[in-house]
């Protein structure tokens, strides 16, 4: 009897060690097909990329086009780093007759502006035979113009946005909310102006005084830059650098841009070659993630520090 039960005792071991190395041997198997798959598609996605790099090339005559589009930001597809890289590359191609800058954007962050305002002109000067011209979709304001005006030409839509070109600082401010609600501002500052324009705090008039006069120095080289684009073209108007943005027909006559005009129409009839060619650096699925994980990363890093201290 006790032999029999010892047995049956060793049988079940076994049995049950059997199942475990079953299911060990499954784990192992999903996690190398997991490997495999992983492996298999991140060949696919640098196949795509290489694919979508060879396609920036043309081997004869070609337009090569870059696209500006969005809010110019050094975080957004639209950065002074995407876009001179797309310029740059577009200039330096052998085949290209003629560049073309699409633009469909309100501007953005004058710095970003600045500096693709700056690379075209070097382009240009580098690529004495190779003329750039900026084509207008829907919007192209503030700094958007501030980029367009570095072209040879501008061409716009009848129904185009266009102009806007001033400075501005907004924000809002709290403090007779927080007076009537009972609420106290506590901010500990090293330095009587490291609270400039904080909303919860009042503004004063020498704080007032000084952002009036920073935004319009930035105010007086957004103009500087728009007359040495433009020119002569320019009409005389008083309106001119007020901020108003005009639709395309009423920018023509004012010399902000030069004729009506599509990609396509520009490529055709005033490069002469309709091959058109997208030079747009644009992110692949694997950069778009890296940026959108690395960026919720930091949110929350600094939001954890945030509850802490804030020194900044």
């Amino acid at each position: 009897m006790a032999e029999e039960q010892w047995e049956r005792g060793v049988i079940e071991r076994l049995a049950t060690e059997g199942l475990r190395e079953q299911k060990r041997a499954r784990r192992w198997g999903i996690f190398f097909k997991l490997l495999t798959f992983g492996f298999l598609f991140a060949t696919l996605l640098l196949a795509i990329g290489a694919f979508s790099e060879s396609t920036h090339t043309c081997l004869d005559k070609c337009t090569a086009l870059v696209e500006m589009r969005g809010e110019l930001d050094a975080d957004a597809p639209a950065s002074a780093e995407n876009i001179m890289s797309g310029l740059q590359a577009a200039f330096k191609n052998k085949g290209t007759q003629g560049v073309v800058l699409r633009i469909n954007s309100p501007g953005g962050s004058p710095v970003q502006a600045g500096e693709i305002n700056d690379e075209i002109r070097r382009l240009r000067a580098k690529y004495p035979a190779t003329p750039i011209y900026a084509v207008v979709e829907e919007v192209c304001a503030s700094g958007a113009y501030y980029v367009a005006v570095a072209a040879d030409q501008i061409y716009v839509d009848k129904a185009s946005l266009i102009g806007s070109i001033g400075v501005i600082i907004d924000g809002f401010g709290f403090v007779d909310a927080m007076d009537k609600l009972g609420i106290e501002r506590r901010a500990l500052a090293a330095g009587e102006n490291k609270a400039f324009l904080d909303p919860f705090s009042p503004l004063s008039p020498q704080q007032r005084d000084y952002a009036q006069k920073m935004i319009a120095e930035i105010h007086q080289q957004f103009i500087a830059a728009v007359k040495a684009g433009r020119g002569a073209r320019l009409k005389e108007s008083p309106e001119l650098f007020s901020g108003l943005v005009w639709n395309g027909a009423r920018g023509v006559d004012l010399g902000l841009a030069d004729a009506f005009g599509s990609v396509d129409y520009v490529a055709r009839e005033v490069i002469k070659a309709e091959d058109v060619v997208d030079f747009t650096v644009k992110e692949n699925f694997t950069e778009r993630l890296a940026r959108k994980f690395g960026a919720t990363l930091a949110k929350s890093v600094w939001t954890a520090v945030g509850r802490r201290q804030s020194l900044w």
